[in-house]
């Protein structure tokens, strides 16, 4: 065979192996699909979506629909509040810490931090990270949601799954304490520096996102105006990010970067079993058999004018991130969800 004829099977070899890589994001960009899409976007008053594709472990895709506010068009880099997608941030710091062996998953938390609430209760020397990383902390999503309107162990740690933000401020409170230095110079010097997310932040800065913001909105299509997070950074809620940023971090979750193999196994490792589908890992949900006989792990996000969702498959490193500035996202994260899903079979 002479080197032409070789280098024509090699060309097409690559072209029909790339096929299956783009199958999905040409099917989420196409024009039939983007006018579908928006279609939906106008009924459900959702302004803005951000869709990121990650395929054998490369951001293949990032796209950005919408407006972040009226008549202010959404650009490629649109920063988005992901609600509760800062806790798999929040998670990643956490096992570098534990990686860099600056922190033990299984040291009760009192050792560095006890919350008034529950000081009285002896149940609070039990409290370990990996309670509060697999949700079994016993405490309610936030302290206000308890009829006391108090901190409260309802169960005993580890015992029960019940998704608890309370638990990741918790832990952040006794990271500080331990390392005396705030939450969001942690992550950025572990996480968003080495993952390359520029255009990532914990609180809210005027110069870098007033321009960039999709603001959130209600179910009429309306700005909520809400507060900005300027001070008091929050380990399980309000990170401001981009799709770009997002899915590199979701890349470096998938490769296990900056984590032994044996914290990288640990963290994808089911730990808290919910129902016969899955359960908690550490800080991820993880379904068994989720698609094409992969298990995937996910999270999504919610709160007033946010929906978000990330879902990766760590086996075959493909992942779909998105993001949206309206009550009723999740209408259009799971029309996208489905159809990316549907076109990579």
């Amino acid at each position: 065979m002479n080197k032409g004829n070789r280098a024509i099977i090699i060309l097409a070899i690559l072209i029909i192996a790339s096929n299956g890589l783009f199958a999905q994001q040409e099917k989420l960009t196409s024009t039939s699909f983007q006018e579908d899409l928006e279609n939906l976007m106008h009924e459900k008053n959702v302004p803005a979506l951000g869709i990121g594709i990650i395929e054998d472990g490369v951001l293949r895709q990032v796209k950005v629909y919408g407006e972040l506010k009226k008549h202010t068009p959404a650009p490629y880099n649109a920063i988005f509040n992901v609600a509760s997608l800062s806790k798999p941030i929040s998670t990643l710091l956490t096992l570098q810490l534990v990686s860099n062996g600056d922190w033990d998953l299984d040291e009760p938390l009192y050792h560095y931090w006890v919350d008034p609430d529950v000081k009285d209760d002896p149940t609070h020397k039990k409290l370990t990270t990996r309670h509060v990383l697999n949700h079994t902390t016993g405490f309610d999503n936030w302290r206000r949601m308890h009829a006391s309107k108090k901190l409260t162990f309802n169960t005993q740690p580890g015992t029960k799954i019940k998704y608890s933000g309370e638990g990741f401020e918790y832990l952040r409170r006794a990271m500080e304490r331990k390392f005396d230095t705030p939450i969001e110079v942690l992550v950025d010097s572990l996480v968003f520096k080495p993952y390359g997310m520029k255009d990532t932040r914990l609180l809210w800065g005027e110069d870098m996102h007033k321009v960039r913001y999709a603001e959130e909105h209600n179910k009429e299509g309306e700005s909520y105006n809400l507060k900005k997070r300027t001070i008091n950074a929050c380990a399980s809620d309000d990170v401001l990010t981009t799709i770009e940023d997002y899915c590199l971090f979701a890349i470096n979750v998938m490769k296990g970067s900056g984590l032994t193999e044996e914290v990288h196994q640990d963290m994808l490792r089911l730990q808290a079993i919910a129902n016969e589908k899955g359960g908690f890992g550490l800080g991820w949900y993880i379904l068994k058999n989720f698609y094409d006989g992969e298990y995937a792990i996910l999270h999504d996000g919610s709160d007033a004018g946010v929906k978000t969702k990330v879902i990766l498959l760590p086996e075959s490193k493909r992942g779909i991130v998105m993001f949206t500035n309206g009550d009723h996202g999740f209408d259009i994260i799971k029309k996208v969800e489905a159809e990316f899903f549907a076109s990579g079979k």
